[in-house]
């Protein structure tokens, strides 16, 4: 008797980025620290990944230097991550300009919606997890990019192209009805803040990177704080993380909240929002009389 052949199961998420066969000897943890310019934390307390734009750069001034300081002062008990729709030069700029009122760069960088991870320290892209990502994306865009041009209400270009198609829209012209052309060709696509459209490969986002992250640095999900206000960042969320929606989130986000079991809403915005959520969860006392 012929068996008939089994169905083809989803691939776990660390057959795309768990080591391969010549690195049993190595944990994946150790492979990844080797990529990086300065060690993470041996066995952090917290976890924190933070949108930026309207997240952990929104909110007043004092909030801002004072949150700053304290994860500067605490880098070997706080792993920070920042998780962004910038791309890597936009974060490098950023880092740049907000020196002065005490950003720091954060201990790894997942950028461009989740298409780019990245050593926080030198902002250079780490091909382990890059490597699944780039897959995911070969001939996307030669696919989508005649799709798209002209349509009403993009921007002429896009405004980055790596692993991704990012564009600036005019929401009141961009019909997003004709984006599901797009999808056939492996694609997701998602508008944000009513200002940028973003083409990502399909299945990445800002929430499989990092749990894919998590993975390689073999860290508990219990220590992983999430913030953010943007319909990007609502992948993040949906990954059951402790997460924490601040309080300027845009009214798509906020829509969504009955769905989002872990997901905690802050009345305060940006980094009074990040505090406030962190100390609904537990994780105050990092803080408190530190701040």
């Amino acid at each position: 008797m012929t068996s008939s052949p089994p169905q083809a199961q989803p691939a776990p998420r660390r057959s795309l980025w768990g080591p391969g066969p010549g690195d049993r000897l190595r944990t994946p943890r150790v492979l990844f620290q080797a990529h990086l310019a300065a060690p993470l934390p041996s066995g952090p307390d917290l976890v924190l990944v933070t949108d930026l734009d309207g997240t952990l750069l929104e909110g007043a001034l004092p909030t801002r230097r004072r949150v700053y300081d304290w994860l500067a002062s605490q880098r070997h008990r706080v792993l920070h991550v920042f998780c962004t729709g910038r791309d890597l030069r936009s974060v490098a700029r950023l880092l740049a300009e907000q020196a002065a009122v005490g950003l720091r760069a954060p201990h790894l960088v997942i950028g461009d919606v989740g298409c780019t991870v990245a050593c926080g320290t030198t902002l250079i892209p780490l091909p382990l997890a890059l490597e699944p990502i780039e897959a995911l994306w070969q001939g996307r865009a030669e696919r989508v990019l005649p799709l798209l041009a002209g349509m009403p209400g993009l921007s002429p270009h896009p405004l980055s192209a790596d692993r991704r198609l990012a564009y600036g829209i005019d929401p009141r012209r961009l019909d997003t009805s004709r984006l599901a052309a797009v999808e056939a060709h492996g694609v997701d696509w998602l508008v944000s803040g009513d200002k940028y459209l973003d083409i990502l490969p399909a299945g990445v986002n800002k929430g499989s990177t990092l749990l894919g992250l998590l993975e390689w640095l073999e860290l508990e999900e219990a220590l992983v704080v999430t913030a953010g206000d943007s319909l990007n960042d609502l992948a993040m969320f949906e990954t059951g993380l402790q997460s924490v929606m601040v309080g300027n989130a845009e009214p798509g986000l906020v829509r969504a909240l009955p769905g989002l079991a872990r997901t905690y809403r802050s009345r305060a915005h940006g980094c009074d929002g990040i505090l406030d959520g962190l100390r609904h969860f537990g994780f105050g006392h990092l803080f408190d009389g530190l701040l």
